[in-house]
């Protein structure tokens, strides 16, 4: 079973975001099922090196867009990507030096940020997007 179940409820509406919240979905689901399993440490690094990777290239994809179309919550939602983003970076560096693992705790923050991001921020910004025929 999924640590994070896909549903409706957490589509934007705007295709090309539901995709790539789908692959965020779909790595935490991964980091979850190599904590249950009990995999190596490096097997798990890994995998949580990949979410760092896709999510800035996801946060960057969907700034991207809110600046070519001028979205007025921009700013707003920049800063809670790189609040989130310096959250994990730190996370990664502190996993990487010893100083933290893997936790059930790891994976709630992980399940309830990206949750309540998509179902908060991003369902913001689907009507002026799907507006501006995105």
């Amino acid at each position: 079973m999924d640590f994070i179940e896909w549903n409706d409820s957490l589509s934007v509406g705007v295709s090309v975001f539901d995709k790539e919240h789908k692959q965020l979905v779909a790595l935490v689901n991964k980091l979850n099922q190599a904590l249950s399993a009990g995999s190596a440490r490096k097997t798990m690094g890994d995998i949580l090196q990949s979410l760092v990777n896709y999510t800035k290239i996801h946060f960057k994809h969907e700034e991207e867009y809110m600046v070519l179309y001028d979205y007025p919550e921009y700013s707003k939602h920049k800063q809670e990507h790189d609040e989130l983003t310096s959250q994990v970076i730190d996370f990664v560096e502190r996993f990487k030096e010893g100083k933290a693992s893997f936790s059930l705790e790891l994976m709630n923050f992980l399940k309830d940020w990206l949750t309540k991001h998509i179902m908060g921020s991003d369902k913001k910004y689907s009507d002026f997007f799907i507006r501006k025929g995105v």
